[in-house]
């Protein structure tokens, strides 16, 4: 079975990577996002950042929206974190982000740990 996304998913994870490699941790998630946007626009990675999208449920759209992260590619979800460790609630939170979206895939990245945590979350 193919891996849904997989030249975008490595495209940024690579990023992520970078920014973990040159930043370590201990900062804030804002600060990460700011240097994962530039990094992104460096490696020419689609993106929009802080982008509400619509929720739905049993298929009619709701007054309220999930405000992501980042979306890229058009097709994206990733969440970031600047925590010790991910757990299950963030894999969780993820997950319904997906289902009430209707999107298919999100990456959970975490840059508070001693290296890069990411996840790969598919709906």
């Amino acid at each position: 079975m193919e891996v849904l996304f997989k030249k975008e998913s490595y495209s940024i994870i690579g990023a992520a990577m970078e920014v973990h490699r040159t930043l370590g941790r201990g900062f804030l998630e804002s600060v990460y996002q700011e240097s994962l946007g530039l990094e992104l626009n460096i490696r020419q990675v689609p993106f929009s950042k802080e982008q509400n999208l619509e929720l739905f449920y049993k298929g009619e759209k709701l007054n309220k929206y999930f405000t992501a992260d980042f979306i890229c590619f058009d097709k994206i979800i990733l969440e970031l974190k600047s925590v010790s460790g991910l757990t299950s609630e963030h894999e969780a939170q993820v997950f319904n982000y997906l289902k009430a979206t209707q999107l298919n895939l999100a990456l959970l990245i975490n840059f508070g740990a001693n290296s890069l945590q990411y996840k790969r979350i598919v709906l």
